[in-house]
């Protein structure tokens, strides 16, 4: 075997090596026995909360450990490949095209190893606004919420869409919903910001160069260890009627908005068939961010939830820039990663921006 090819899994067996350590795969096992047990307990759904949790934990623990346990035996297999390919003097690249597969997918696990935050664990909730730049602005606002649900597709993550306020001309003013997945919030985090959109406009008749803007919001959905109370006394609720497009049946006045007095923080939920279950949506959404608003208050720190290791950047500062003029790009300005395909990147192909974010912050910190 090629010296190189040697050194190359040798490194190879060495980041593996780490990343089951940091994944500490024993603890995994045993975490799957005992959720197994009571995912087997005959009253697992008199508490359906518990029993979606656990049954979710569950599917995500054996996930986890089937993909680390295959990439071990692929990396163990590279070895038996190349020795083949110089005995049998084969021109085939196979061993090759294996070799890089396997890097990629290493470097992807390793990422799942630098998300060890606080909340990183947890599900994410994602809001997208339109910002600066009128109907320009609410369609990009449309086009990056398709791009997160597309992500969130590509990795067969669930979701569930809460609320769309949509634009008078076209696109949305608003919308906010939840990947549904463990470690979603550790691995979308990073995209809280302003993105930027330089463009010319379908909406110009002069064809001039225009640039609008977007906000995306990102937090860890709360759990019941978290405390989070919604006293009644203290939410304003009022229903109005649907103004969405839905295919489903849904009741006249069904549209759900709370309005939690004290802190001023509003929700709209307008997903669900009835009244009352938009209302139940409504009140989840409120508790993720009063978590947020708490720990805010708590820290005294505006970015306690969200810092991406640089305190310069100010709020309205764009993060990240998608380009149609005078061509396709996207920059992400925190971290360097670019691309030029842009038309993939709005189909959810962001992954390469995430990875770069999360390596960046792990670093910062």
């Amino acid at each position: 075997m090629a010296v190189g090819v040697s050194e190359e899994l040798r490194s190879l067996l060495s980041s593996m090596a780490s990343i089951e350590a940091a994944l500490d795969l024993d603890k995994a096992r045993a975490d799957i026995a005992g959720l197994q047990e009571q995912a087997a307990a005959p009253s697992l759904w008199d508490d359906p909360e518990a029993a979606q949790r656990i049954t979710k934990k569950l599917a995500h623990l054996r996930a986890e450990v089937r993909k680390t346990e295959a990439l071990r035996s692929r990396i163990d297999d590279l070895a038996v490949l190349f020795e083949l390919a110089e005995e049998t003097d084969d021109p085939d690249t196979r061993a090759e095209t294996e070799l890089a597969s396997v890097r990629k997918a290493l470097d992807e696990l390793e990422v799942r190893t630098l998300l060890s935050g606080e909340y990183d664990d947890r599900e994410a909730l994602v809001s997208i606004r339109a910002g600066a730049g009128g109907v320009d602005a609410s369609h990009f606002a449309d086009r990056l919420g398709r791009m997160y649900l597309r992500w969130a597709e590509r990795h067969g993550y669930p979701t569930e869409v809460y609320e769309t306020s949509y634009a008078e001309v076209a696109g949305i003013e608003s919308t906010t919903f939840a990947v549904k997945a463990p470690y979603a919030y550790g691995m979308l985090s990073t995209e809280q910001g302003t993105h930027r959109l330089v463009h010319v406009s379908p909406f110009d008749s002069q064809g001039r160069p225009s640039v609008c803007s977007a906000s995306v919001e990102v937090l860890p959905v709360a759990e019941k260890s978290d405390h989070v109370a919604c006293d009644e006394s203290e939410l304003r609720v009022d229903v109005y009627r649907f103004a969405g497009v839905s295919c489903f049946s849904v009741t006249p006045d069904s549209t759900v908005r709370i309005t939690h007095v004290p802190t001023g923080i509003v929700v709209t939920c307008d997903n669900e068939r009835t009244q009352a279950r938009n209302k139940a949506r409504a009140v989840e959404v409120l508790r993720t961010k009063l978590l947020h608003h708490r720990h805010q208050a708590e820290r005294g720190d505006m970015r306690v939830l969200d810092d991406d290791g640089d305190s310069s950047r100010s709020d309205d500062e764009p993060i990240r820039s998608y380009a149609l003029f005078p061509g396709e790009a996207v920059e992400d300005f925190r971290t360097g990663h670019e691309t030029g395909d842009l038309g993939a990147v709005l189909d959810g192909d962001i992954d390469g921006f995430l990875e770069a974010g999360i390596r960046r912050r792990r670093s910062a910190r």
